[in-house]
């Protein structure tokens, strides 16, 4: 198992750690490979029911290390279908965060830049420290983007920051993300892991498979029409009234105590 990305799990929270902190840590062909393998098995463990993905040291991710092999290129002799192909796998991870049945939460913690932006668009939640610096970068390394970010970013800020922020590729500070709407709250560098902690703990003791279908909600309303989301969420909200898990917060609400939610 690679050391270059580090998982743990307490409870029903996972917690995955990029660990280059020497490289910012940027994306490598390692680091990849080890972040598609934690991912997968996250989003098959139906006893994790939040996810937090940060970074060791100053940065959260810094995007691609363009020495690594992270994405093909002018230093990558195989042919272009076969780094098209590569890429496309490695960018399996944007999809995982944003598609698995549990909630991502990006703790941003420093340099936030790239492809590692847009893991951080991918996720459900983000919070940032004050420290914590972004650009989308892109373009400054003549490339057009990846891993997502083209899609999720207009979808958190709106189409018109999304081009400037692409366009521009100007960085940006953590108070200019939450103007922007694209962290949730920026927290002082001390507290952003404890007070995400604590987000995920509320997370983990709420009802799975309501927390499960609030987010496919979310999810399918990127495709659907608005009336096909009501019979979407009509669906949903009358099976999660029929879960156990339904009755037992009703229960706890008239007995004036925490509930107990078991996923069913």
């Amino acid at each position: 198992m690679s050391d270059t990305v580090l998982y743990e799990t307490d409870g029903a929270i996972a917690t995955v750690t990029l660990n280059r902190p020497e490289n910012m840590n940027t994306m490598n062909s390692e680091l990849l490979a080890a972040a598609v393998d934690i991912f997968e098995r996250v989003a098959s463990d139906d006893t994790i029911r939040a996810v937090i993905f940060t970074g060791n040291g100053r940065a959260f991710c810094a995007g691609g290390d363009l020495g690594g092999g992270a994405g093909g290129g002018v230093f990558d002799e195989r042919p272009v279908q076969q780094q098209v192909e590569s890429l496309r796998r490695s960018m399996r991870t944007s999809q995982l965060l944003h598609e698995m049945p549990k909630v991502t939460i990006a703790a941003i913690n420093g340099a936030c830049a790239g492809a590692g932006l847009s893991w951080a668009c991918a996720c459900d939640l983000r919070y940032a420290a004050e420290s914590a610096r972004f650009n989308t970068a892109f373009l400054s390394a003549g490339v057009s983007g990846d891993f997502g970010g083209t899609w999720t970013l207009p979808r958190i800020v709106g189409p018109s920051k999304a081009r400037e922020l692409y366009m521009l590729s100007e960085r940006f500070t953590a108070a200019d993300a939450e103007r922007f709407g694209l962290v949730a709250r920026v927290l002082p560098d001390g507290e952003l892991v404890p007070s995400v902690r604590q987000v995920a703990e509320k997370l983990s003791r709420s009802a799975p498979l309501a927390l499960q279908r609030i987010k496919a909600n979310f999810n399918d309303s990127e495709r659907l029409s608005f009336s096909e989301a009501l019979d979407l969420e009509a669906d949903r909200h009358t099976r999660c009234a029929l879960t156990e898990d339904a009755t037992e917060a009703a229960s706890a609400f008239m007995e004036k105590r925490e509930p107990v939610f078991k996923g069913r």
